[in-house]
């Protein structure tokens, strides 16, 4: 069985596309194989900046013969059907088999189609492979049809077995292929010939280049942590930037340079950002200190001067960029330690989204949810709102403005530069957490405070202009906001209702949307006010309609109308939040059904009481005895469901232990007399855990009752009794959860 080996050589691959091309040449040319009939035993693609590499090991040396026998019509079909077998099968009359069956007389056609050698088979593969690429962005030169992220200029392509490799005759736009690569650009730039993968891969190394990226990656690490330990300081690690400037290098050289002294007061995310971005340095830090001091580069090539030569050139590009960012930071300081309010002033002509105002409108609108919020995240109302408003503020720096990915941290920076606390500073880099389902959680009170009124102000804004994610598309990001709604609360414990937070906020956005002004204005603000004291919007709604004067029929006509969509809009956002919880539970194990049964009990828009209730029901139900209650509950209520159907009245006047005939129904009568009491004591005390301890407790009753009474019995009086009796069970387990919507209950 032959090997195959193929290098696509071009000018430089951009590193951000060179793992997905390389992962593109492997699905597409093994796809391509195996449809031709071809089948191998294993594959393996690499990439470097100049070229990409497949090799594939035990290939068939061909493709099996096919043998394919198509039924036509009757022998005696008229002619023009014959003839019309005859063109679909590519055959002659005289060709065709004649086979007696059941129906009579039927023409057969058989067909073999010939196995066809590998190299043909792969040449014919890799040409569409390459000539329909799926680069990200790609480019023709030339006079030629083909398209390549960068100028193509050699294809090797051999066939390798024990007799010896191969070239694969291959030619596309001019190129041909053999079995002929380069090594390093600079060091061995003379092109040589290769006869396997093994030999290819070490006449590479030879040639300064390292096939295998993690490779160039591993000895990158090794070399610049080796370097800052000599130093007495350490590597900071950054994947993400290691994996980039593997791919930037085919035979990497690693050099340690010194920051300008001018710059070592930097904060060091600055330095890391500022090198980072426009150097693709690595930063070595203080391990006592703290402070980034040196810097990492990786050339490409080896010199007679050591990198020396390397090294003073990146410095000076260096220094100018730090220059910059030290130019940034000063002046951001200024503005910092003086008037903070300037930046904030700036975002009121900074649009957040042409419905929903400004970035100024928008902090507003996230320091009233702050001040509504703190007593229930254990914050105090005033500084909440002082921290959301300066929040924001370093939008507006010079810093951010260069680098935004320090949007937050460097919030923190200045706002301690002006002279607040640390816990005021904290909040500008923590509200935006968390951003992903890996990320930390805040939970300093005012962090957690500003970073949930953050979310839900986007989430009621986007929900009240009608943006909602639809399908699999999501521009603002609303399930990941959602998601570090029910983060924030779960990880900090927080039992609060969101309802009238939502509530209150949608109403915010109204007032905003509709431009409302005058006595107009006021009336919804008196809404708001009364949300906040109510909590539910019906009752606040009520409230100050009562108290409007009988000349302000369009002011109560405006709060109706506000009453028939707020309300509604609210109903939904918490939906999509509980769509979301169910993805985060996903995780535990809980299933949806668990999780629906919950939601449907009162109070569900309090996210960390509904996931108590929640694991409670699912550990329960995963004992002998929540299965075994759970069948006695079907059983109950599928009676008293069809009884109640049939007989067109509600059994729930009260089960009467005098009419109690038997020892299991007197029984069962006893043990719900015990558990009713129990489970509402538990379940004001949210220990759900205990409520379903004591609804457990009623599986053997249940069971019992049901083996030896007849509910559907002749006589009135006991079936009435038995039948409220079933009322009682079906109430009692409903009040831990709406056991109805577990699956076939």
């Amino acid at each position: 069985m032959p090997d195959l080996l193929i290098e696509l050589f071009s000018e430089e691959i951009p590193a951000r596309m060179q793992a997905r091309a390389a992962a593109d040449l492997k699905k597409r040319m093994t796809d391509g194989l195996v449809e031709a009939g071809l089948t191998y035993a294993d594959a393996a693609a690499f990439a470097t900046p100049r070229r990409l590499t497949l090799t594939v090991h035990g290939l068939t040396a061909e493709s099996p013969t096919v043998r394919e026998e198509r039924k036509g019509p009757r022998a005696d079909a008229p002619e023009k059907a014959v003839a019309g077998f005859l063109r679909a099968t590519g055959l002659t009359r005289d060709q065709l088999e004649e086979r007696e069956t059941p129906k009579g007389n039927v023409l057969f056609a058989v067909m073999e189609k010939p196995g066809r050698a590998a190299a043909d088979i792969v040449a014919e593969t890799l040409e569409q492979v390459i000539r329909n690429f799926p680069w990200p962005k790609s480019m023709r030169w030339g006079s030629g049809s083909l398209r390549w992220v960068r100028p193509l200029h050699s294809i090797l392509c051999i066939l390798t077995d024990e007799t010896g490799s191969a070239i694969v005759p291959l030619g596309i736009d001019g190129i041909i292929a053999g079995d002929r690569t380069a090594g390093h650009r600079f060091m061995a730039p003379d092109p040589f010939s290769v006869t396997s993968f093994e030999d290819y891969e070490a006449k590479l190394k030879r040639a300064h280049v390292i096939l295998n990226p993690a490779e160039r990656a591993d000895r990158i690490e090794a070399e610049a942590a080796n370097l800052a330990f000599a130093a007495g300081l350490e590597l900071v690690e950054d994947r993400g930037l290691l994996a980039e400037v593997a791919g930037l290098v085919e035979w990497p050289v690693v050099l340690m340079g010194e920051i300008g002294a001018d710059f070592l007061d930097l904060p060091p995310e600055v330095l890391r950002t500022s090198m980072k971005e426009h150097q693709k340095f690595f930063s070595v830090r203080n391990p006592k200190s703290g402070r980034i001091e040196r810097f990492i580069t990786v050339a490409n090539r080896e010199t007679a001067d050591h990198g020396a030569t390397i090294l003073a050139g990146n410095q000076k590009v260096l220094s100018a960029r730090l220059a910059d960012a030290k130019f940034f930071w000063d002046n951001d300081l200024r503005v910092a330690t003086s008037d903070m309010g300037a930046w904030t002033r700036a975002l009121e002509n900074v649009t957040f989204h042409n419905k929903l105002g400004s970035q100024g409108d928008r902090i507003r609108r996230i320091a009233a949810l702050s001040r509504d919020l703190a007593p229930a995240c254990g914050a105090d109302a005033d500084r909440a709102a002082e921290a959301a408003q300066l929040a924001k503020a370093d939008l507006s720096s010079e810093m951010v403005y260069e680098f935004p990915e320090l949007q937050g941290l460097m919030g923190r920076y200045y706002i301690e530069a002006s002279g607040r606390d640390a816990d005021i500073a904290a909040v500008a880099e923590d509200h935006y957490s968390p951003l992903g389902p890996s990320d930390d959680v805040p939970s300093a009170p005012l962090s957690v405070t500003v970073a949930l009124a953050d979310k839900l102000d986007t989430l009621t804004g986007f929900w009240a202009i009608d943006e909602k994610p639809t399908g699999s598309k999501d521009p603002f990001a609303l399930r990941r906001a959602a998601l570090g709604v029910i983060r924030l609360v779960l990880q900090n414990g927080l039992f609060l209702s969101l309802d009238r937070f939502i509530d209150a906020q949608l109403l915010r956005h109204r007032i905003a949307i509709d431009g409302a002004q005058g006595q107009r204005q006021q009336a919804l603000e008196t809404l708001l006010d009364a949300i906040a004291e109510h909590g539910v919007f019906g009752a606040a709604l009520r409230t100050v309609i009562d108290t409007l004067g009988e000349d302000a029929a369009e002011d109560e006509a405006l709060l109706r109308t506000v009453g028939d969509q707020v309300p509604d809009l609210s109903t939904d956002l918490l939906a999509f939040l509980h769509d979301r919880l169910k993805v985060f539970l996903r995780d535990e194990g809980i299933r949806h059904d668990v999780i629906d049964a919950c939601i449907a009990m009162p109070g569900s828009d309090n996210i960390a009481l509904l996931v108590a209730r929640t694991r409670a029901l699912n550990a329960g139900l995963a004992t002998e005895d929540g299965e075994n209650l759970i069948q006695g509950f079907r059983r109950a209520n599928n009676i008293l469901t069809q009884a109640e159907a049939q007989d067109g009245v509600e059994y729930s006047f009260g089960a009467d232990p005098k009419f109690a005939e038997t020892d299991s129904e007197k029984s069962l009568f006893k043990a719900l007399d015990a558990a009713d009491p129990a489970i509402a004591q538990a379940l004001d005390a949210q220990d759900f855990a205990a409520a379903m301890t004591a609804l457990a407790a009623l599986r053997g009753p249940i069971d019992a009752f049901f083996e030896e009474v007849q509910v559907n019995t002749e006589n009135e009086t006991l079936r009435r009794n038995r039948l409220n009796l079933l009322h009682r069970i079906r109430a009692v387990c409903g009040g831990v959860a709406d056991l109805t919507r577990i699956e076939n209950a």
